[in-house]
């Protein structure tokens, strides 16, 4: 499992935002090839003092060549390309491997 994940810095407008990435992005993200499950938040929240984020996506790919086609993909453009269109506060994108343990 290759794990994507992209942090919000908070929007100049927040009500945007949301409504934007829920009407507009999020139809653009479901059309992702090879994406096996994803999963956002508005609520993100620090256990100490501020969260440094407003919002949080996850998409989960088979693996790091699956993340890269999709990237690469026509679909995959129109997603990265969008995000001008709500997040002002821009965006960080990481990617890793995840490693499944059990507790």
């Amino acid at each position: 499992m290759h794990k994507l994940v992209v942090l919000y810095p908070k929007p100049a407008d927040p009500d945007h935002f949301r409504d934007y990435y829920v009407t507009n992005h999020l139809p653009l993200v479901m059309n992702w090839p090879g994406l096996l499950a994803w999963r956002y938040s508005f609520d993100v929240v620090a256990t100490k003092g501020e969260a440094q984020y407003f919002a949080v996506f996850e998409g989960d790919f088979a693996d790091a060549a699956a993340l890269a086609a999709a990237r690469a993909s026509p679909q995959g453009r129109r997603v990265a390309a969008d995000v001008v269109n709500y997040a002002t506060g821009g965006a960080i994108v990481i990617h890793y491997p995840v490693q499944d343990g059990t507790g």
